[in-house]
């Protein structure tokens, strides 16, 4: 049998989709993988045209020198564009494979899982967007995360870092990966789901740690040549 492969159909119906991957062929789903990229991007660019994570550029703007500042603008999205594919395509094709390796899951439904996962981590994106421009100014910290309360209580960046990672789209994820990997391995549930939150803890101390990193200081004074000694 083959069944066409519904992208908000399928969003509630796990349950049913997992069971038709389980008996069935699936057809047009890259199409519908080809339109979550396309929102992707979309997403990205519209975070860097309104402003975010562009506040390097501003002196530029404040001298008054426009054709550098419209140039970096430029630079900036096509960057931000380049790392965008390479977010959207790690987290879709590259996490799948990763998965299909270690677990011996199918391929395919790797895949489809991933494609969900990919799908929240856009809405999360798109939410955090719409509500910093709402307000009108960022924060380097996610409101649907646990850093604005680790920020309140703990006056230690990293930790405040670390739980900026943890979010509510965190949990709905382990969730899908976890019915997911159940109704395609033999592992044992509770094997399962210890895995999935390790995974997620490890990967958010590993952002934490490179967030520590004082990447515009390196960039500067490697442009000037090294820092300076006196």
């Amino acid at each position: 049998m083959i069944f066409d492969f519904k992208f908000w159909h399928y969003f509630t119906r796990q349950g049913e989709l997992i069971h038709n991957l389980h008996e069935s062929e699936m057809r047009r789903f890259n199409q519908r993988l080809a339109w979550i990229f396309a929102l992707g991007l979309l997403v990205f660019a519209l975070r860097e045209i309104w402003g975010m994570n562009t506040s390097s550029l501003t002196p530029y703007l404040a001298a008054g020198e426009w054709d550098t500042y419209t140039l970096a603008r430029w630079t900036s999205l096509a960057g931000t564009l380049i790392w965008a594919g390479l977010y959207l395509a790690f987290h879709s094709y590259g996490v799948a494979y990763l998965f299909a390796r270690i677990t011996k899951m199918p391929w395919r439904s790797a895949l489809v899982m991933q494609t969900y996962v990919l799908a929240l981590l856009i809405i999360e994106k798109a939410i955090t967007f719409v509500i910093f421009a709402v307000v009108g100014y960022t924060l380097p910290v996610s409101m649907l995360s646990f850093g604005p309360m680790a920020a309140s209580f703990l006056d230690v960046p990293f930790l405040t870092f670390f739980f900026n990672q943890l979010t509510l789209f965190t949990a709905l994820i382990v969730a899908v990966q976890y019915r997911y990997v159940r109704s395609f391995t033999e592992y044992s549930p509770k094997k399962v789901l210890f895995a999935l939150i390790l995974i997620h803890v490890v990967v958010a101390l590993a952002v934490a740690s490179f967030s520590l990193i004082p990447l515009d200081e390196i960039i500067a004074d490697f442009t000037r040549g090294g820092a300076s000694v006196e």
